[in-house]
């Protein structure tokens, strides 16, 4: 006999006559099984009071709907099982992890979770495409976001980035735009380039984060496999209140790869990232970040010929230096995907004592925005989820809809207050001086030039992003096109050439390929099939003056 083997990736014996085949099985696919062999006897069944089911309950057929107490406990329960999704990101999955310290770095921050090598800080990390809903393709060519919560000593510290280090825009009020023209159409109900392509040409300024979205940086081969960028600048201290201007990037350690989008379509799976993260995890294969921060002096910044605090530029080599400070692991799959992911509220203004935190305005616009979109999601008490509750939380908010954990019991209800309640803090480390941010909205094509000369060198990777461009051009209007044409002309002829050269390519293959249509035999038609009823034209003309009642 053929023995079973039950490793990362399971090799279940089947019977096949006197014969066993092994079957290959994913670890994803091994979650019943794992359970039932982790529970080998089941749990007796109640209601969401706790009271036990009776057999007899089990159906509702012949019985008084009413009466059945488990039938109205499910039933009702299914009706309002789902929440909203979130407006963006709402694709998405998560795991659990640590963050351990590597290097020393306390003469740039005081923050206790990246203070001390080697300790270790719980976390759980939130992976997400961007446009889509739930449900939708993790394998589109789209930003991929990447959201960590530590839980700290200090309390939670959120860092919310993306797989590229620079953002689309920088004006606030561009958001809302933004989303939109990316989101589906009002009318068709589709995902609608025209309306992309008429943002993006009228705002400039974005081209630069489209640029990397249409090199080979615009589709990872699944998320272990991408770096992430919070992309602002943060400012930061150490213990003796000394300012600097940080820069986290987390650094896959996995090898960075990318798809083209002929491989993400041939993968045939609109859930290829999702299941490569579970069953990496699952098979023991830790994903693992190097985090690391660019640091620039304070003092240097005045000498720049840029803005350092712009999230839509890079900063120019020799302005800044490197140091790690540790690494992120993700080493456990939660149990529960709604409980820990979708519940998980992540926000930018989650900051601990040495990272003060940007002064740009769109991280302004962000922490208000993060935090009313968890309030219409998941409720006002959302840090009071357990995937989001910090280790210590002492504050005067309570009441409201659950959860109210214990609503802080007897603890008075104002402040200040002479009766013991909870008192703030002196941070005599916390910067003293505070820096006024006046932002340019003068556009800028210069950091996209940089990138489509500095990133994009190879000829076959210029191709590339080229036919990528072309290929979002599918529906597009012509004027639209001439637009988008001609401001990528001005970041680079060569890019605008190339683009201009492949739509050209693209409208001789679909000459040819009507001109071969026209050759083919047209289909004679001789006899009306028997169930063909052909419209009366009294019923024609009752449609001709619905339309003429209509089309105002």
């Amino acid at each position: 006999m053929k023995g079973v083997v039950c490793v990362a990736v399971c090799l279940l014996a089947v019977v096949a006559g006197n014969e066993y085949d092994n079957v290959v099985i994913e670890a994803a696919a091994m979650q019943l099984l794992n359970f039932s062999q982790e529970h080998p006897k089941p749990n007796l069944l109640t209601t969401s009071a706790g009271i036990p089911v009776d057999i007899r309950d089990w159906t509702a057929l012949n019985s008084d709907f009413f009466d059945n107490e488990f039938f109205v406990d499910s039933t009702l329960t299914l009706d309002a099982e789902r929440i909203p999704e979130r407006v963006v990101h709402a694709k998405g999955t998560g795991v659990l992890g640590y963050f351990e310290v590597t290097n020393d770095v306390s003469k740039y921050t005081k923050a206790d979770v990246f203070n001390g090598i080697g300790k270790r800080t719980s976390i759980v990390v939130r992976f997400s495409t961007v446009a889509q809903n739930l449900g939708g393709p993790d394998t589109l060519r789209e930003m991929k976001a990447f959201a960590v919560k530590f839980y700290t000593k200090d309390g939670n510290l959120d860092l919310i980035g993306i797989n590229f280090p620079v953002y689309f825009y920088k004006d606030p009020i561009d958001f809302t735009s933004f989303v939109r023209c990316f989101r589906r159409n009002p009318s068709s109900h589709l995902f609608d380039q025209n309306s992309r392509w008429d943002f993006i040409t009228q705002k400039p300024s974005t081209i630069h984060g489209m640029l990397w979205l249409f090199s080979d940086y615009g589709l990872p081969d699944g998320y272990r496999k991408m770096d992430n960028f919070p992309v602002h600048t943060y400012v930061i201290n150490n213990e003796n209140g000394d300012k600097y201007y940080a820069k986290f990037n987390f650094r896959t350690e996995q090898g960075l790869a990318n798809l083209t989008n002929a491989q993400a379509q041939a993968l045939g799976d609109i859930d290829y990232y999702t299941r490569d993260l579970y069953n990496s995890v699952e098979e023991n294969n830790f994903p693992v970040w190097r985090l690391d921060m660019d640091i620039m002096m304070p003092e240097n910044s005045k000498y720049l010929d840029y803005d350092p605090f712009d999230v839509t530029v890079l900063w120019k080599r020799g302005d800044y230096k490197t140091v790690t400070i540790g690494r992120l692991v993700l080493n456990q799959n939660t149990d529960n995907n709604f409980r820990d992911i979708e519940q998980s509220a992540f926000c930018p203004g989650n900051l601990v004592p040495g990272i003060p935190g940007p002064i740009d305005f769109m991280f302004k616009s962000r922490r208000v925005a993060y935090r009313d979109t968890q309030n219409y999601r998941l409720g006002r008490n959302h840090d009071k989820i357990y995937v989001n509750q910090p280790i210590y939380a002492k504050t005067y908010n309570r009441d409201g809809r659950p959860p109210l954990d214990d609503n802080m019991r007897d603890t008075p209800n104002y402040f200040s207050n002479s009766f013991n309640g909870p008192v703030p803090f002196v941070d005599e480390t916390r910067p003293k001086t505070k820096l006024l941010l006046l932002e340019s909205n003068a556009i800028d094509l210069q950091p996209a030039a940089d990138f489509y000369n500095e990133y994009v060198k190879e000829d076959a990777h210029r191709d590339r992003l080229a036919s990528n461009v072309v290929e979002s051009f599918q529906n597009v209007y012509p004027e639209l096109i001439d637009r988008a044409v001609k401001l990528l002309s001005q970041i680079d002829p060569d890019l605008g050439r190339r683009v201009n050269d492949k739509l050209w390519q693209q409208q001789q293959q679909q000459r040819a390929a009507a001109a071969s249509v026209r050759k083919l035999p047209r289909l004679q038609q001789k006899t009306r099939p028997l169930n063909h009823r052909p419209v009366t034209s009294k019923i024609s003309s009752e449609f001709s003056r619905r339309d003429k009642i209509i089309n105002y």
